[in-house]
């Protein structure tokens, strides 16, 4: 017996030594036999197996692809916008913020109405005395009722607060929607730019060709010299260069394309073929029409102007703190025992005022929520004279867009004739290797900027539709250009 009380005292003494060593220690905890930090500041932390969720399979995105779009369908660009704002993933974190602050609203509004809660205790007892002992079985449902009658506007701002709050994530949610459009608008275009190059670079290519099989032929009929084949070589080599580097711009655009409609960069999928012309007109308003009409429709301005309505309804809430507030209360309850003289119905009725006599954080809580209007009012007047300044630069953006896009074309008539005559004259045996190739060259850089200037104009005009505050260049606000004559058909 003695053995097995000092082997327990012993047992006791090591269980109390290593639950004060535990409490003691600062050793950090382990993550799955692993250590919970990086050993030390240069070093990375390695994830034990099994505790980061592992990336889901590429096969996975190509099937969300594949529900997306079709691989054989081709695509317009309104289809093209209408995949983004459906896969992106900042429209679906933009929702879902804004259905959370919905959500939000509605939990502060339930403080309008009583909080009524129900529980039930079940328990069982004996009491032993000189008498004898007594068992005893009791059940105990209760219910509390709970309601703030008055507060002196704590809860009407609170409630103002998370609508405003749930209102200023609707209208992010609009913003971001216009964010969304306009870089899948721009990819769209950039993309289609890229392929107008990628078909100059073909163009210059054959071209290209074509003169080193003349000079070589020019040259065995001792025409012409080996510089001039040299020189077409050299050419010809310059030109496969650029086709190359066209090509693998024409892949890169096309992986952002698909990123903006929220899919796999290696996504299949076929656009329409693009229009063979287009408009190409200045904007029909004045830019001070349009920065009115940005101050007016833009939802991130009007977003803040929300979130100073919220800033003032806290206001509300932290002047609400230093006031009395009013409750009611009650709870009711039956007892059910074995023993009658434990049984019976038990209710009470609280009327509570809560009255603040002495803290200072609660007028330091004033003197920071009044300063977060101020705050917030600052943000308004800051990205107010921010929207001007991108409607006046979207604007003046689009004007150079669209007589460049007319210059192109004046430039690729006189690079064409140009080429034509240096070729002709070349033929002819009065013209020289050089002037051709410079000529070429004229013409082969015409035709780039040709090919890209529509599509420099169509991504000056989505770009003035965003700052202004549309989704596209046209809404129910009015068109943004329009057709008339000072317009050039592309």
């Amino acid at each position: 017996m003695k053995r097995s009380a000092l082997r327990l005292r012993h047992v006791g003494l090591f269980v109390c030594l290593s639950v004060l060593a535990a409490g003691c220690s600062r050793a950090l905890p382990s993550i799955s036999g692993a250590p919970s930090a990086p050993p030390t500041r240069a070093e990375p932390w390695r994830p034990p197996a099994g505790v980061v969720p592992p990336e889901p399979r590429a096969a996975e995105g190509l099937a969300v692809a594949r529900d997306s779009v079709s691989p054989t369908a081709p695509l317009a660009l309104a289809q093209i916008v209408d995949i983004a704002l459906r896969n992106n993933p900042q429209t679906q974190l933009s929702w879902a913020q804004a259905r959370a602050g919905a959500a939000t609203y509605g939990a502060a509004d339930a403080a309008y109405f009583p909080t009524i809660d129900a529980s039930s205790n079940i328990a069982q007892s004996q009491t032993t005395s000189q008498l004898g002992s007594i068992e005893r079985r009791t059940i105990s449902p209760q219910a509390n009722i709970s309601y703030l009658l008055f507060d002196f506007g704590g809860r009407g701002g609170s409630v103002a607060a998370a609508r405003a709050a749930a209102v200023a994530l609707d209208l992010t949610h609009n913003a971001t929607l216009q964010n969304v459009a306009l870089q899948t608008e721009a990819a769209y275009f950039s993309y289609q730019a890229q392929r107008g190059l990628l078909d100059a670079a073909r163009l210059t290519v054959a071209t290209a060709d074509t003169n080193l099989a003349s000079a070589r032929q020019r040259n065995q009929a001792g025409v012409a010299t080996i510089a001039d084949v040299l020189q077409a070589e050299t050419v010809l080599a310059q030109a496969q260069l650029d086709l190359e580097t066209a090509e693998g711009n024409v892949q890169t655009t096309r992986a952002g394309l698909a990123v903006a409609m929220g899919l796999p960069a290696n996504a299949p999928f076929q656009l329409a073929a693009a229009p063979d012309s287009i408009i190409v007109a200045p904007p029909t308003a004045s830019v001070d029409t349009l920065i009115d009409r940005a101050l007016a429709l833009r939802p991130d301005l009007a977003s803040i102007r929300v979130q100073i309505q919220q800033a003032q309804a806290n206001v509300r809430v932290a002047r609400s703190a230093e006031l009395p507030a009013l409750t009611l209360g009650g709870n009711v309850g039956k007892v059910f025992s074995n023993l009658n003289t434990f049984s019976g119905l038990n209710y009470t009725v609280t009327l509570g005022v809560s009255l603040p006599i002495f803290n200072l954080a609660r007028q330091a809580n004033v003197t920071a929520a009044e300063a977060q209007v101020e705050a917030a009012a600052a943000r308004a007047a800051l990205l107010r004279i921010q929207v001007g300044q991108q409607v006046y630069t979207a604007y003046y953006s689009l004007q150079t867009a669209t007589q460049r896009a007319k210059t192109t074309d004046v430039l690729l008539a006189s690079a064409t004739r140009s080429e034509e005559v240096a070729l002709a004259r070349y033929r002819a045996g009065v013209g020289t290797i050089v002037d051709l190739i410079t000529a070429q060259q004229a013409l082969a850089n015409a035709r780039a900027q040709q090919a890209q200037s529509r599509w420099t104009w169509a991504t000056a005009l989505a770009q003035l539709s965003h700052d202004v505050g549309m989704l596209g260049p046209g809404t129910a606000s009015g068109p943004l250009i329009g057709g008339d004559s000072n317009g050039v058909r592309r």
